[in-house]
């Protein structure tokens, strides 16, 4: 058996073992105009599919197409009693049940071992540019949110230091009209840039990481954080990316003053937590999942939290 196989271009599935590298899948998919759509980062040449589903990590198209989990269709998972467990399937109605594939988005490999999974694909946008705007950070987040409202074809949005990059995609003549209508300086090599984002290879995530790379998840339309340090936002205004020498504690309380929370993504002092503390009932759902499908708790004990 090969290690994935696509359906028929018109089905828009692939189903792939998880050691499957994910340069192989998007080599393939680009072969049919096609593409993982949600835009996963690689970081690094030794990228699996089963560890993007694992991270549960999305790209800059991500608020505009859907995230990782909305894109799995079916998995196979080995639990900690060593049986191998099915769940959803390979085509795209097929939604019998509790959803236990999507539960696996971002699990860190602490519920089992997976072993294959099926993803539904999207063509490729026949056109594609990006646009650069001036702005503070106050009015690009205004402006992202007002073009959410509208019928336009973006695929993408980025703001840093008193600029916003916007990437329109999609047939032809509705990224021209997009352009007309909201102007702006064209970027030159502009499919370089997101790239760089989705691998956080820009200037900005390579600092100093002292205090650590956070990942801040808000609504949209939150005002900037009154936090110090440089930040970069992208998501439309819904994921904030910060370096800053404030406390840990400071930090998420301000993400939850504004609705959402922290992550310490990269660097700093993990003794403080990586993700942001449970609820009492968030963290009985998670104790009872965990028990269910590893009981002797074999797979990344720690990971997610330090006595889970």
């Amino acid at each position: 058996m090969p290690a994935f196989w696509l359906t028929t271009p018109s089905e828009l599935v692939i189903t792939a073992r998880c050691g499957t590298p994910l340069a192989e899948i998007e080599a393939a998919l680009a072969a049919q105009r096609q593409m993982l759509a949600f835009e996963p980062p690689h970081w690094g040449a030794g990228a699996t599919i089963g560890g993007v589903v694992a991270a549960g990590l999305s790209g800059p198209r991500r608020p505009y197409v859907g995230a990782l989990r909305d894109f799995v269709l079916g998995a196979s998972l080995m639990d900690g009693r060593g049986q191998v467990l099915h769940f959803g399937g390979q085509v795209m109605k097929n939604v019998a049940g509790y959803d236990v594939s999507r539960l696996l988005c971002g699990s860190m490999g602490m519920l089992g071992l997976l072993l294959q999974v099926s993803l539904k694909v999207l063509p490729r946008p026949y056109a594609e540019t990006t646009l650069v705007f001036a702005w503070s950070e106050a009015e690009a987040l205004r402006r992202m949110n007002q073009w959410a409202a509208q019928p336009l074809p973006i695929s993408a949005s980025s703001w840093q230091v008193g600029r916003l990059m916007l990437r329109l995609s999609g047939a032809t003549a509705a990224v021209r009209a997009a352009r007309q209508k909201l102007g702006g300086e064209e970027l030159q090599d502009g499919a370089a840039y997101w790239a760089a984002l989705r691998e956080q290879a820009l200037d900005f995530f390579c600092q100093d990481e002292e205090h650590g790379l956070w990942r801040l998840s808000l609504p949209s339309t939150a005002a900037p954080l009154n936090l110090s340090g440089k930040n970069l936002i992208e998501w439309g205004g819904a994921q904030r990316w910060l370096f800053s020498d404030e406390s840990p504690a400071a930090i998420r309380a301000a993400a939850a003053a504004a609705g959402g929370h922290a992550s310490l993504f990269r660097g700093g002092d993990k003794e403080i937590g990586v993700f942001a503390p449970l609820s009492a009932p968030l963290d009985q759902i998670h104790r009872h999942l965990k028990q269910a499908f590893d009981p002797a708790g074999i797979f990344n004990p720690g990971r997610m939290y330090k006595d889970l």
